[in-house]
């Protein structure tokens, strides 16, 4: 019961936001200092990925280590296929200090069923 108190009463102060592919776009190609973090494997990343986005994989075992060297204070939007792996990535990146953490909804899927672009 306390940690479900505890979480209301944090709420809104520097939870991870969902955030539509549109948003997403908005943010990628209308702000400059923002990270953008593709959390699949590099496989994966080979085929597709979203324009300026660094590849670190979120099953990698130094997956910590990697975002360590990324601004804490800056915005960092994370990605995946359909979105369970970048759910995964951003509550690292909460736990480890990160300030404003956006999960891209439905991942790199629901991107491109939005018609967006990507880099091959």
């Amino acid at each position: 019961m306390l940690a479900v108190l505890t979480a209301c009463k944090n709420e809104g102060k520097g939870e991870i936001q969902m955030v539509s592919p549109i948003q997403v776009y908005e943010a990628v190609y209308g702000e400059d200092s923002l990270q953008l973090l593709d959390v699949r494997t590099e496989d994966e990343y080979s085929v597709s990925h979203l324009k300026n986005a660094q590849n670190i994989c979120v099953t990698s075992g130094d997956f910590r280590q990697k975002v360590a060297a990324l601004d804490k204070q800056k915005p960092v939007y994370v990605y995946c296929k359909k979105g369970g792996r970048s759910a995964q990535a951003a509550a690292i990146l909460k736990e480890m200090g990160f300030t404003k953490v956006y999960d891209l909804q439905g991942g790199i899927t629901s991107w491109e069923q939005n018609g967006l672009e990507t880099i091959n």
